[in-house]
């Protein structure tokens, strides 16, 4: 059975739509993209001094592991010209790994991968403090219940403060599925 990624992308230096949609075509060589949400204009967090995003998110159907998911997201990057020169600053593309599904319980529950480690953590340990992941998150999986808050989607970005500029400039590139 396959597994289920749920990915937060985004760009701001350069050509921010056509970074989105190569790391989208991209992401065919880990699996098959179900779901892609808007695109979203969002004002930067933590390191404001830099050019405006344009984000979204994916829903990934994959056999990769978490691990290996990270691995092809990490070459993707860098065959896209990303470069870590400074935390939080100005990059051509990020790939973040959200939710992770591995399957379901023998209730029918989605059973979601929780990991902390040095190389990865799953959920993303900030994904529900930031607008500009739940707000196109919420548009394409808004029901997916948070593994450690067990909140849904839509409930985390609900209760978020005012704040944290989003605002929607494109509709998805593809056609989208409710999970």
């Amino acid at each position: 059975m396959p597994n289920l990624a749920y990915l937060s992308l985004g760009s701001n230096v350069g050509d921010r739509e056509a970074h989105l949609r190569d790391a989208l075509t991209r992401l065919g060589a880990a699996g098959r993209v179900l779901a892609v949400s808007s695109f979203y204009e969002t004002e930067p967090v933590e390191f404001t001094r830099q050019p405006w995003f344009l984000n979204c998110a994916v829903a990934l159907e994959t056999r990769q592991t978490p691990q290996q998911l990270m691995t092809t997201i990490l070459g993707i990057e860098e065959e896209m010209g990303r470069r870590r020169v400074q935390k939080k600053g100005p990059r051509s593309i990020d790939i973040d790994i959200l939710i992770f599904v591995t399957g379901e319980t023998v209730t029918g529950e989605p059973e979601e991968t929780v990991s902390d480690s040095k190389e990865l953590t799953i959920p993303h340990p900030a994904m529900h403090q930031r607008r500009f992941v739940l707000e196109p998150l919420a548009e394409i999986a808004p029901d997916v219940v948070h593994p450690v808050f067990r909140k849904t989607i839509r409930e985390l970005r609900d209760a978020l403060p005012e704040g944290q500029l989003v605002r929607r400039v494109r509709e998805s590139p593809r056609p989208t599925t409710n999970d």
